[in-house]
């Protein structure tokens, strides 16, 4: 159960993958925007919609509010289910301008407790997409949960008795430092591991977990 820590797993994890970079954005709000689009699709299709948002000029809140939902849908669309993200999105940057009038830097100092409810009560925004915002646009120690981190955690042996994002975010985030680097970095190894290797049909032959998973004793 030693090899099993959270902090073991990550220095598998580095000293396999190395540093990942993550997350990609070229700013703040670039962040928020993509941990919307990033909801049920794959990030090369979110870079699409990215460089389209960018093409138009139309990466900043206020420009996002100008703009037709009709507009942000045709620019959204490669990230799929474009209708409902750029019906998010305008939730998400009126909501920016009530709250604090598109001042991130004053918007992300506030308490972390209270920054995430506030992030939860926008329209489109679930736990795991307030929980990007808060680790990678506001650098804020917060352990992001995904289905990556699930099924990884799964067949390592080390899934929580309640099957709750809660309940897997404490599993981590109790067992680990709290800190911003480290928990950027873990995320981003757990997503590599689980696109590359850790599939829905594993690859376990490649894994560097492989020594400590349960499910390739099946």
């Amino acid at each position: 159960m030693k090899n099993k820590k959270p902090i073991g797993i990550y220095y598998k994890l580095f000293e396999r993958y190395g540093p990942q970079h993550w997350w990609p954005g070229g700013s703040p709000f670039e962040v928020m925007v993509g941990a919307i689009l990033t909801q049920s699709t794959t990030w090369k299709n979110v870079e699409k919609s990215i460089s389209n948002l960018k093409k138009a000029r139309v990466m900043t809140p206020s420009a996002l509010r100008r703009i037709s939902v009709g507009e942000l849908a045709e620019l959204v669309y490669p990230s799929g289910y474009y209708n409902a993200k750029s019906a998010k999105l305008k939730a998400l940057v009126d909501w920016l301008s009530d709250t604090c009038e598109d001042n991130l830097d004053e918007l992300f100092a506030r308490d972390i407790n209270v920054l995430r409810r506030q992030l939860l009560s926008v329209h489109g925004i679930g736990p795991e997409t307030a929980d990007s915002v808060l680790l990678y646009a506001a650098n804020r120690p917060v352990f992001v949960i995904d289905a990556y981190t699930r099924r990884i955690a799964g067949r390592i042996g080390l899934s929580p008795k309640d099957d709750t994002y809660e309940a897997y975010q404490g599993l981590f985030m109790e067992n680990l430092p709290r800190e911003t680097q480290l928990f950027n970095e873990y995320h981003a190894l757990l997503v590599h591991l689980g696109k590359d290797v850790c599939r829905k049909r594993p690859l376990c032959e490649k894994c560097c977990l492989f020594e400590i998973c349960c499910y390739n004793e099946k």
